[in-house]
């Protein structure tokens, strides 16, 4: 029988009534003709609540124990999930991670898939079950200890069982119905897509949209699974939700895919820096080391053997990186004079894989920020990027002024082909 992989986000699964709904569609699935893995998330805030009770009892835990215990609401969803299944008459069994197994790396908190094996499901599918509910989130170490993939775990989950079993497609179930070209709460003209590239939604989840996790969109990049994206509150057909696929498989001609935002971000400058061969490494090493997610790098022109050195992280690193270039400082692995925290910045960037063959998208960007008073701090670019730090008043307003200046609420975008050209 054909293999269909779904999963269900917390907002899906939030209480017995969202079970049903889920279920439903399940069942729907089964009586097509596939045999069905889906995956589930803990019911919505039950992780945060699960996360709450052991940093209020242990604030430096046994990481360990931390996943033994922030596991526990996949399981819960994933027997209700069986359950309620069975009472639609549609034999189902729920799975945790060690019982798959989904072997992952050790490193508790944050660890990786490394193999799931078949034969235990499938074994089952061959005796009659039609739906096996694994808990996402979750797998067990080497050592044979419970271990957590991290915050949105379980969509990388679903792209693993996808990839192992071969599935025809991953459907990932959320409280909304597809990725859009910017977030519809920013700017009414948002409008859904019906295709975007791996790259392009790698880009846009690394960037801030929430819709996938950066890794699930990694892995399915990796081995090819095409995911489809659906709101879990609404009627779903065949052009339901968006496709994420393989550059290849999209037909619709634009430049530009979407408009994302951060709204944490800090830009960070040392002044004054000596301008010496390894400096960056004494720079970013410290902070690699403490943990700091450096994204936006900027380097200033060398005057006098001294630069400046520009870049961007989450908020919430901001102290710890602070420390970081204090300590090193006090060890003489570098020199500044100044170190300038603006922590009321937000990030913008504007994503797509027609950027390869177009030019002038920077000076498009840059002039419609321009024309709304909005000043530049920070500019990055890759292939399919352009990145910058503005203040972060301004984020709405930049956001929708890049939607209007691509034209993203018309398909195909043709005259901004035709400009850009």
């Amino acid at each position: 029988m054909p293999i269909l992989v779904m999963k269900f986000g917390g907002t899906s699964v939030a209480d017995p009534g969202r079970i049903k709904a889920a279920a439903e569609k399940v069942r729907g699935e089964v009586e097509n003709g596939s045999d069905v893995i889906v995956i589930v998330s803990a019911m919505a805030g039950r992780t945060n609540e699960l996360v709450g009770w052991v940093d209020s009892i242990a604030p430096f835990y046994d990481a360990r124990e931390y996943d033994a215990v922030v596991s526990s609401g996949e399981n819960v969803t994933a027997g209700l999930m069986a359950l309620t299944l069975q009472e639609m008459d549609v034999p189902a069994r729920s799975w945790q991670g060690w019982q798959v197994p989904v072997r992952t790396s050790s490193a508790h908190g944050a660890a990786r898939i490394e193999e799931i094996p078949r034969a235990n499901i499938d074994g089952k599918f061959a005796d009659g079950m039609k739906v096996a509910v694994v808990a996402g989130f979750q797998g067990i170490s080497p050592e044979g200890r419970i271990t957590t993939l991290g915050r949105g775990g379980s969509d990388t989950t679903a792209v693993a069982f996808a990839a192992a079993f071969g599935a025809e497609r991953c459907d990932i179930y959320t409280d909304v119905d597809g990725v859009y070209t910017t977030d519809p709460r920013i700017c009414s003209k948002a409008r859904r897509l019906e295709r975007i590239a791996f790259e392009e939604m790698l880009e846009l989840a690394s960037l801030g949209a929430k819709v996938l996790q950066t890794r699930s969109v990694e892995l399915a990049m990796r081995y090819n699974v095409p995911l489809r994206v659906l709101s879990s509150f609404e009627e779903t057909g065949a052009s339901s939700g968006t496709i994420v696929c393989g550059e290849e498989d999209i037909m619709e001609s634009r430049v530009i895919s979407g408009v994302a935002y951060s709204r944490d971000e800090a830009k960070m400058t040392l002044t004054a820096v000596a301008d010496r061969p390894g400096i960056a490494a004494a720079i970013f090493g410290p902070l690699a080391e403490a943990g700091v997610n450096v994204d936006m790098i900027v380097q200033n022109i060398s005057e006098e053997g001294r630069t400046d050195m520009t870049f961007s992280c989450p908020v919430p690193q901001v102290t710890r990186a602070e420390q970081a270039l204090q300590a090193a400082r006090e060890k003489g692995q570098i020199d500044f004079a100044e170190l300038i925290a603006d922590t009321e910045v937000a990030k913008i960037s504007v994503v797509g894989i027609g950027m390869r063959s177009h030019a002038g998208v920077a000076a498009r960007m840059f002039q419609a920020l321009a024309s709304e008073g909005i000043n530049i701090k920070v500019i990055t670019t890759s292939e399919i990027k352009i990145s910058v730090l503005v203040e972060r008043k301004y984020m709405e307003l930049a956001v929708q002024a890049l939607h209007d200046a691509f034209e993203l609420d018309k398909a195909g975008q043709p005259e901004l082909a035709a400009k850009a050209n």
